[in-house]
């Protein structure tokens, strides 16, 4: 048996892409310097996987910041505004992934999306009428034999064409069937050139297939791949999906002439009873993912090992692999010192799952005694109970939880009222998301307390000099509803899972989030509960230094759930209620503190939405929506709950989102062209909005006329009573001068449009 991988983190051991990139940003170093820097990543990898024994080792998984992007500059899918900016290919490129403003022109970045059911952030890439569509780059060439260079035979990937043009923007007239024929022959392209070079495999990731398919789309995919499997010639072409099963396709799939078809057998529900239903060819290879590829727990041999003996037994040639994308999970557990072994000998990180892979092809083929040990030790350790992890209280306490509790009263038109008059905000109030940014000196504040260097009161000190310094920012800027800024913590998720009981941590488990943003998700050891306020002093100092309404900033359960590494012995929405009993905790504390507006952010809300229409309520949202309201059910009428979402399609779930029962909600609409406006007026939605006015994911400074344009498109859309002015997320990585001139710009457009609607 052999054993394959469909990706591999690209940001390096210790993030070294990550701050080699933002130096190159800076202007420290050159391009030349940051090849480097990613050519010995590549390399590091490359080896590294070849050395754990694994067979089919990926190339051109590696970005200087999104695959998708990199795919769609192959193949010339390059708006014009990018092209004429007068840069570097290297400068154009970053231009479309975070924007470009200078010497060269002024362009917004392209938009930004999830990546699938992930946490993962893709860009979007446009489509003009009068593209040509063609094989533009030699990125995936180049390192093809990179790889070679260095001893390693690769299998190049790339997003596939079906994929593509699923993702695609068609920004003109034009639209997917149009650009079909072209696409195949682009495709064909890249086909014949790796044929040149000599590959043995190319893989094609069509992650779309997991979707619901119509007629239309199951045709369209044949039609593409009957056509580009003319040209594989020599080369074997596996075809990869990942994160759910093909159940509207398999039988059009296993039909078509691919010499590998990849499944996953971990999110995919239906992918065993698929191809023991209708079996699978003999003639090709199932590259069967069942090492997990976006969680970080062991796997389980026995289980493992169970399946793969049952595909052999039914006449099945199998490559075991990993069921998505390593992407999605840190580097290695080499760099955890401070967790004791009870932990780590649970976990499994990038690396150690190439051992698991490892490990598992050896035992499928009988053979390696070490292996075989590795099998008892497995074994041996699903067999005991993980250490303090359970909580019979906790437990309780979510049996307990009454229908009642996930109401609040009054209604939202009767709270509405009431909170108008005792705010008296203005028309188009104006409001910050949350954090400002964390600049050097609050790093190494944060950075100096944890490893003990200073003591509490100092580290508390310099937090309350910051809180003061932007409260003054804000009111000398007339921002109607300010925040604290958040300089006390590290990440939205990880400082709340810090203070709960059930969470354990690391050091350095990275993982990718979008380009050089990188997080490093908790991990949801056990039963999970609150034992002391978490928020309250930040924020009753910060209210104490104004008169203006102080939000309280929290997040919501559904995304620190989202953005941990959750339990798999107990059920996610079990663990959701954990968290969110904790959260309602907390925001009844904030009240009696006398914290008036209370944010409670699920920016992660559509993240593990399921893919398939048909599950979205009984799989996640008859769970996942309640949660939210039992947060801030208790509260009384005249306290306003905010909530905040970025970076996901929300249109198609927006009666669900009303459904919160949120007082304001302010969401990402910069990079999405106000799509979703049309989708708030169809559904009378009632909630007061923020649509995001401009993008801080890119470090250019939207103008005030800019930022009015946005707003009198949203009030198209949008009652002006209804309409709030905000940026579309949090501030935390911006400058301080950006952040500034942006923020002055924001308020000032809101004013001139109070003096247009008097």
């Amino acid at each position: 048996m052999k054993a394959s991988v469909i990706g591999f983190p690209r940001v390096g051991t210790l993030r070294e892409l990550k701050f080699a990139t933002e130096k190159f940003f800076r202007g420290e170093i050159n391009e030349d310097e940051l090849k480097l820097t990613s050519g010995k990543i590549r390399k590091n990898q490359w080896l590294l996987q070849s050395s754990k024994g694994i067979d089919y080792i990926a190339s051109n998984d590696f970005s200087f910041y999104d695959n998708l992007l990199d795919t769609a500059v192959l193949f010339n899918i390059i708006p014009e505004r990018y092209v004429n900016l007068d840069v570097s290919p290297m400068w154009r490129y970053f231009a479309m992934a975070r924007g470009y403003q200078g010497e060269a022109g002024d362009v917004k970045a392209l938009a930004m999306k999830k990546w699938f059911n992930t946490n993962y952030h893709y860009m979007v890439p446009e489509i003009e009428d009068d593209t040509q569509i063609k094989l533009a780059g030699s990125k995936p060439f180049d390192e093809y034999e990179e790889a070679k260079a260095a001893g390693v035979k690769t299998k190049p990937v790339i997003a596939g064409p079906f994929t593509l043009l699923k993702l695609l923007k068609y920004t003109g007239s034009k639209k997917c069937d149009d650009y079909v024929d072209e696409l195949i022959n682009a495709y064909k392209s890249y086909v014949s050139k790796f044929e040149k070079l000599g590959a043995e495999w190319i893989q094609f990731d069509e992650p779309f297939l997991v979707h619901d398919l119509t007629n239309d789309d199951v045709a369209l995919f044949e039609k593409i791949y009957k056509e580009l499997l003319k040209c594989k010639g020599s080369i074997k072409v596996l075809l990869q999906t990942y994160f759910g099963d093909i159940r509207d396709c398999y039988e059009n799939v296993v039909k078509l002439d691919f010499d590998g078809i990849g499944l996953d057998f971990i999110e995919g529900r239906k992918t065993i009873e698929l191809v023991e239903k209708y079996g699978f060819p003999n003639d090709k290879v199932l590259f069967a993912g069942l090492v997990n590829g976006k969680n970080i727990w062991k796997n389980n041999y026995k289980k493992t090992l169970e399946t793969v003996s049952g595909l052999k037994n039914a006449g099945i040639n199998v490559v075991i692999g990993t069921s998505c994308s390593l992407l999605h999970v840190p580097y290695t557990l080499e760099n955890e010192s401070r967790l004791s072994e009870d932990y780590t000998k649970h976990l499994s990180f990038a690396v150690e799952k190439l051992t698991e892979l490892s490990q598992l092809k050896n035992l499928a083929d009988n053979k390696n005694p070490e292996s075989e040990k590795a099998y008892n030790d497995n074994i041996e350790l699903f067999s005991i109970k993980r250490v303090n992890s359970f909580n019979d209280k906790v437990k309780k306490r979510v049996a307990d939880i009454k229908e009642s509790d996930f109401v609040r009263l009054p209604a939202f038109n009767e709270r509405e009222k009431i909170q108008k008059a005792e705010f008296g905000l203005p028309m188009f109030p104006t409001t910050t998301i949350g954090s400002f940014p964390q600049t050097a000196d609050v790093k190494a504040n944060r950075s100096a307390y944890k490893k003990n260097e200073i003591p509490k009161e100092e580290y508390v000190d310099f937090n309350k000099k910051k809180i003061a310094e932007w409260v003054k920012i804000q009111e000398d800027l007339d921002i109607d509803v300010l925040v604290h800024g958040e300089f006390e913590r590290n990440d939205m998720v990880e400082y709340f899972g810090e203070q709960l009981d059930g969470y354990v941590f690391t050091e350095k488990a990275w993982v990718q989030s979008y380009g050089t943003r990188c997080v490093k998700p908790p991990v949801i050891w056990g039963d999970v509960s609150r034992n002391h306020p978490m928020t309250v002093d930040w924020s009753v100092y910060a209210q104490s230094l104004t008169d203006r309404p102080m939000k309280g900033m929290l997040t919501g359960p559904v995304t620190i759930l989202n953005w941990s590494f959750p339990r798999e012995d107990v059920s996610i929405k079990e663990s959701t209620y954990q968290i969110a009993l904790a959260i309602r905790d907390e925001v009844l504390d904030l009240e009696k503190a006398g914290i008036s507006v209370i944010q409670v952010d699920e920016a992660a809300l559509r993240e593990k939405l399921p893919l398939r229409k048909t599950d979205w309520y009984s799989q996640y949202l008859d769970w996942a929506i309640p949660s939210f309201r039992l947060v801030h059910s208790g509260v009384k009428a005249e306290t306003q709950i905010h909530t905040h979402m970025c970076y996901s399609e929300f249109t198609d779930i927006i009666t669900a989102i009303d459904d919160m029962d949120a007082d304001v909600i302010t969401f990402e609409a910069s990079r999405s062209d106000l799509q979703i406006l049309d989708s708030l007026k169809e559904n009378n939605f009632k909630t007061e909005v923020g649509p995001g006015v401009y993008d801080i994911h890119s470090p250019r400074v939207p103008s005030t006329d800019e930022i009015k344009s946005a707003l009198k498109k949203m009030l198209e859309k949008i009652d002006a009573d209804k309409l709030w002015v905000n940026p579309d997320c949090g501030l935390k990585t911006r400058g301080e001068k950006e952040t500034l001139a942006s923020l002055y710009n924001l308020v000032k457009a809101a004013k001139e449009l109070r003096e247009e609607y008097k």
